[in-house]
Order: structure tokens, then C-alpha cells, then sequence
């Protein structure tokens, strides 16, 4: 019960916090250029490798003393949940911007393990250091067990892909992604708050 509670935090976590991000966009981007099955799965290895490294990062961090660690994730959640305000107040052009700016990273159609590879690339990039391995990494380091917590990141994320690669332009067209962002502001606000009672409390 533990593992899936545990799992079931970073999936929530997760999920709203990729859906108006670059992550989602980069994906429907090359769902655009390439066939849709090459690109989940690197899509799906890309993500692997990245939340493989947060939790390893989140592991190290969890090893110090624990109350300074636990505040410190919460202050990842509140600077996560004050970037995505950010960007809902910023307006929907940036989504338009992001397309065009992954587009122009994709040369002809590929076919196999080349949309394979291209796609992995493109998404580990996008990926690096983003919102979502910070929050992934921070949920370890204060004091969450790391493997439900790997697969539940794991599975949000390519759950995130596999919707922008099958549904993405219709999404697109009728949620307003700042709408998500506002959401995925709350998740971190109350990420943050559970982190610092926890800290707080001996």
C-alpha cells in the first residue's frame, strides 16, 4: 500500500506539471514528423534515464541531515509552484514558440531505431534539469521512498507522451494549458506545505 501511495504522489505530481510543458509539446512535435510508435519509445527511455538520475540525485541528497533537506525540497516545490504561475499568467503564445523551436531541431523523417534515437535525444534534452526531475528528485530527498516513486514519475511522464503523441493537437485546440498550469501550481503549492509540516515536525 505504501509503494502505491507512494507512486501515486509523484504521478500527480508529475502529470500536471508536464502537460502545458515542453516536454508535451516536444513529443507532439515529433509525433508530427516521425511514425508515433518510434517516438514513444524513445520518449519512453529518454524519461527513464531522467527520473533514474533524479531519484539517484534525490537518494545522495536524503543522506543528510533531514530537516534541512526536507525544507529544502519544499522550497523546490514553492519555486516550481511560483514558475508555473508564471507561465499560466504569461498567455498561450510560448506553446506556439515551443513548436517552432522543435521543429527547427528535426531534419527529414526518419523511420526505426533513427526516430527512435532522434526522439530520444530531443526529449532527454528538453527533459534535463526541467521542473519535473527537480520535483522528482525532491520527493526522494524528502524522505519518500525512491522506487515508487522512480515508476510513478516514470509512468506520468509517459503517460504525458503517449497523450501528446495520440491526442495532442485536439488537446491543444480545446484546454487552455494555463488552465493545467494553474493546477499544477496548486499540486506544487500543497507539495510544499506537507514537505515543510513534515520537516517541522519531530
Amino acid at each position: 500500500m505504501e509503494f502505491l501511495t507512494a507512486a501515486l504522489v509523484a504521478f500527480v505530481a508529475i502529470v500536471p506539471v508536464e502537460l502545458p510543458d515542453k516536454t508535451f509539446v516536444a513529443a507532439l512535435v515529433l509525433s508530427t514528423r516521425y511514425r508515433p510508435l518510434p517516438v514513444y519509445v524513445g520518449a519512453v527511455l529518454a524519461f527513464g534515464v531522467q527520473c533514474l538520475v533524479a531519484v539517484l540525485a534525490g537518494t545522495l541528497i536524503s543522506r543528510l541531515p533531514r530537516q534541512p533537506v526536507e525544507l529544502v525540497a519544499a522550497a523546490l516545490f514553492a519555486v516550481g509552484a511560483v514558475i508555473l504561475l508564471r507561465g499560466a499568467r504569461r498567455g498561450e503564445p510560448t506553446e506556439a514558440e515551443a513548436q517552432d523551436e522543435y521543429a527547427s531541431r528535426m531534419t527529414a523523417a526518419r523511420r526505426g531505431w533513427r526516430a527512435t534515437l532522434t526522439s530520444f535525444l530531443v526529449l532527454f534534452t528538453a527533459e534535463w534539469g526541467d521542473l519535473s526531475q527537480l520535483l522528482t528528485a525532491g520527493l526522494v530527498a524528502a524522505g519518500r521512498p525512491a522506487v515508487p516513486i522512480f515508476v510513478g514519475a516514470w509512468v506520468g511522464l509517459a503517460v504525458v507522451s503517449g497523450v501528446a503523441i495520440l491526442l495532442g493537437r485536439w488537446l491543444m485546440k480545446r484546454i487552455r494549458l494555463s488552465l493545467v498550469r494553474y493546477v499544477a501550481a496548486t499540486v506544487c503549492t500543497l507539495l510544499a506545505i506537507v514537505t515543510v509540516v513534515e520537516a517541522l515536525t519531530v
